[in-house]
């Protein structure tokens, strides 16, 4: 490692780590001050945001940056500013009936100074939503985006510089190179969004110091379509999960495992959705363009291997965009070697998969890794429960995709090889905070009578103990 980055990143961190020492339990004026100047920076920098956004990506919709990237950061702050009073007071907690009078209480403290490391994909938000959520818990923040998308990264960097104070948040800019030195930090709690292979490396790594982590990472997510399902609105729905920033977000569906009788049906309704949702694809503002030349080649790679080993391919338009936007294709009939069926694939590719008896569907997702969201169309109650109880996956939407994402009462997070632990909401604020349990004894406390030396009396009330705890 380069000695003067580390020097550079010690000393960043040292200094976050000072400032904490000298404030380790901000009031609730200084967390909504934070808060709020997170809120303005977000409202008042969107257009610019959402530029450098599109320049990174060579296209980018402008309504989903507002949408998926900005929207979403400022719904997060307004949600923790009207509920911060009560996530920061001390909670009661029961206490067994041997203890009384004392009492038991939950007393949330900050950890101190937390690191995240946010992905290219949602570059904005997958770096503010853990952001606000450890600033809520009363934390310093130091943040390493993506090198994949400069321009956002470097405006990130000069907005929060003139937002707040460098011993409050600030963002750390740099190649991989930079990211590697930076998940090496000691730091008090690090969240990562990422890929698997990737959140592998970066646990190792806070192993180190047993930094404590939260992996967010993604996986293959099926969306289960079941014979009760209206098929038109499935399709469009599914259209719209999977074509958002052009598929390339970690909770879009994967694949879709349909019955065998509805493969061909939900095909066209699949490809008649996306036509109506974008008419074209060349030259189409609605439509985002992949991140990057190598990820638009590992895309057009995995289309060739599927047709080399025997898929259909169907996609639907005919356009020969110019840039890097890449026409949305159904494949069809897809075995289980093919490098699309193996791969989080992250991009327009929606492969097909058939199945006879509803166990099949639950199995072909249990043989696989858990993943980070699974989709269920249909009307049926009684299956609808089967695979919500027989499966597993890190969060759920129910004839929709995507939207359990944006609900701020429900944590967000992966199980499995999809991510530890989680976040939004009251979930983020006890993700990044210690809730340190205090016992209150009482002056007439009854313990004592369990102090030596030890005899009858001691046996006699162990054994009452026995019958009522």
């Amino acid at each position: 490692m380069d000695q003067a980055l580390h020097e550079r990143l010690h000393l960043m961190l040292e200094q976050q780590r000072a400032a904490f020492d000298r404030d380790r339990l901000p009031t609730l004026a200084q967390r909504r001050d934070r808060l709020q100047r997170l809120l303005r920076m977000t409202a008042t920098h969107a257009d610019a945001l959402a530029h450098a956004m599109a320049s990174d990506f060579g296209h980018r919709s402008r309504h989903e940056s507002l949408l998926a990237d900005l929207f979403t950061v400022e719904s997060g702050v307004r949600h923790a500013l009207r509920h911060l009073k009560r996530w920061m007071a001390v909670r009661r907690a029961p206490t067994a009936l041997h203890f009384l009078p004392a009492g038991n209480r939950l007393m949330p403290q900050p950890l101190g100074v937390v690191g995240i490391v946010s992905p290219w994909n949602y570059p904005y938000y997958l770096a503010m939503a853990p952001a606000l959520a450890a600033l809520a818990a009363g934390n310093r923040v130091m943040i390493k985006p993506s090198e994949l998308t400069p321009a956002t990264s470097a405006l990130m960097a000069k907005l929060v510089a003139e937002h707040f104070a460098p011993d409050e948040m600030t963002v750390v800019t740099g190649e991989a190179e930079v990211g590697k030195a930076f998940t090496q930090l000691p730091f008090d709690h690090l969240f990562f969004t990422g890929s698997t292979p990737v959140g592998r490396l970066v646990a190792l790594a806070a192993a180190q110091h047993l930094t404590p982590v939260t992996l967010e990472l993604g996986g293959k997510s099926p969306a289960i379509i079941d014979r009760s399902a209206d098929l038109g609105r499935a399709a469009e729905r599914i259209a719209f999960g999977k074509l958002l920033n052009a598929g390339q977000t970690c909770v879009a569906p994967d694949y879709v495992l349909a019955p065998k009788e509805l493969v061909k049906p939900l095909t066209e309704a699949l490809i008649a959705a996306v036509r109506r949702l974008y008419p074209r694809i060349d030259g189409n503002p609605d439509y985002t363009a992949i991140v990057s030349p190598r990820h638009h080649a590992r895309l057009k790679g995995l289309l060739d291997d599927a047709r080399a080993r025997g898929a259909t391919l169907r996609p639907t338009h005919d356009d020969t965009p110019a840039d890097r936007r890449l026409v949305p294709t159904i494949v069809l009939d897809p075995s289980a070697d093919m490098a699309v069926m193996r791969e989080e694939i992250f991009g327009p590719l929606l492969p097909i998969v058939s199945y006879g008896h509803p166990s099949e569907a639950i199995a072909h997702v249990n043989a696989g890794d858990r993943p980070l969201a699974l989709y269920w169309f249909g009307e049926d109650k009684a299956a609808r429960d089967d695979v919500l109880a027989r499966t597993h996956a890190g969060g759920v939407t129910v004839n929709d995709c995507i939207w359990h994402l944006g609900q701020e009462d429900q944590p967000f997070g992966g199980v499995g090889a999809s991510g530890m632990g989680a976040y939004h909401g009251v979930w983020g604020f006890n993700t990044f905070s210690k809730l340190k349990p205090v016992f209150l004894q009482s002056r007439l406390a009854g313990t004592a009578l369990f102090h030596p030396p030890y005899g009858k009396t001691f046996e006699r009330l162990l054994g009452l103990l026995k019958k009522i705890a």
